[in-house]
């Protein structure tokens, strides 16, 4: 339903000439697999992390922009990197590869992001598709992070310097997703209230699709 009802919202909003980023997950795969009709024209997708591997390649960043560009006929600028990686030096090599720099380009020039807002959890796409094993993601939750955005984690204030040390990710830094003038965050479930809390205090995202019950506690902290 989430995935749905974000798809009818791309719908709507996206305009021609866009520059569209993507995250990774079940939702926004439901997302794509929603779509109808597509109606806009010259739109470039690109993923906002990376994205390989053999596990559930279907809920990956390149997968998920891939079909977004063939649903509208639009420009697919692909990451070919691990989403995450085994160092902070094996990543800041890779984030100036010249192979990689067409995509990570666009990270300045995005006018729409597509994110869903994750939480550390057995069930989780970061483990589903082996980039986090069951132990690290004990170890965040035993330091209280709430939720992640492209891989990356945050408290329930939203604050991300608990974990700076977990972010070996190939893709948007998280604190750039403020500057993008329209950031979706898509996710429901009571289970995930800190994580969408922590997104929102954090300025992380600037619209959110969920379901009536998270809206309607969200609200009644107002």
């Amino acid at each position: 339903a989430l995935g749905n009802a974000a798809a009818g919202y791309l719908q709507y909003m996206m305009k021609d000439g866009d520059v569209v980023g993507v995250s990774m997950g079940s939702t926004l795969h439901h997302m794509v697999s929603s779509l109808k009709n597509p109606g806009t024209e010259d739109v470039t997708f690109v993923p906002l992390i990376g994205g390989m591997g053999r596990l559930r390649t279907e809920l990956h960043a390149n997968s998920l922009a891939e079909s977004l560009a063939k649903f509208y006929g639009g420009m697919f600028v692909p990451l070919h990197a691990p989403a995450r990686v085994s160092s902070r030096q094996i990543r800041d090599e890779l984030m100036r590869e010249e192979s990689l720099l067409s995509a990570i380009g666009l990270f300045g020039r995005l006018d729409v992001a597509l994110v869903g807002i994750g939480y550390p959890n057995d069930h989780s796409a970061i483990q589903a598709t082996g980039y986090f094993k069951e132990n690290e993601i004990d170890s965040l939750i035993e330091r209280n992070a709430a939720g992640e955005l492209c891989m990356q984690f945050y408290d329930e204030t939203g604050e991300t310097t608990a974990f700076r040390g977990d972010n070996m990710v190939i893709g948007i830094d998280i604190h750039k997703l403020r500057k993008i003038p329209r950031t979706v965050g898509i996710a429901g479930g009571l289970w995930k209230l800190p994580a969408i809390r922590g997104a929102i205090r954090g300025k992380y995202i600037n619209t959110l699709i969920t379901d009536v019950q998270c809206a309607e506690a969200l609200a009644s902290e107002e």
